[in-house]
């Protein structure tokens, strides 16, 4: 098991929580518009989500595109994202360090062929969700709603406040 993995992914499974809790508040009938754009960027990180933990299983994910056709709704993405988010949580609890060094072939959505090792698909996974929590951060900073403050930093410190401790100078 990687420490570092494990941390970047119970981060990961925070930010998600932290922005649905965002998400929840806001109407959906005066933001109508933008709740689906939101729905429709964090669904397609749902969907390579899964698509990635199938290859990392070398199972069949049965996805036909990196988005489905139909928009779930807040709450049942919410779900589905925990869900997810747990598993994730406990394949790199339980996945040993050789094997995030295998290389897996694959097949993307498109038909291209790919070839990634287990770690770079799981930083992969990571970041591709991050960048798409941003793009809805940008979202909510447009209808003048703060978005959550979602850093690394801000994670570790929740979760270890004593590192907020200041320590004095010695001289």
């Amino acid at each position: 098991m990687s420490a570092l993995f494990h941390t970047l992914y119970g981060y990961h499974a925070w930010a998600n929580e932290e922005l649905f809790e965002k998400l929840a508040t806001c109407d959906p009938a005066h933001y109508q518009a933008e709740l689906h754009t939101a729905l429709r960027l964090l669904n397609h990180a749902f969907v390579v989500t899964r698509i990635f933990a199938a290859h990392l299983t070398h199972t069949v994910h049965g996805y036909a595109a990196d988005n489905t056709e139909a928009t779930p709704s807040l709450a049942e993405l919410r779900a589905a994202t925990v869900e997810s988010d747990r598993w994730y949580l406990d394949y790199v609890a339980r996945v040993s360090r050789k094997d995030l060094s295998e290389i897996i072939s694959f097949t993307f959505t498109d038909g291209d062929e790919g070839r990634m090792s287990r770690e770079e698909m799981l930083m992969h996974v990571a970041l591709h969700s991050g960048f798409h929590r941003a793009e809805v951060d940008r979202i909510l900073w447009q209808l003048s709603i703060t978005p959550p403050w979602d850093t690394m930093a801000v994670y570790l410190h929740q979760i270890g406040p004593a590192r907020r401790v200041r320590h004095s100078a010695t001289a």
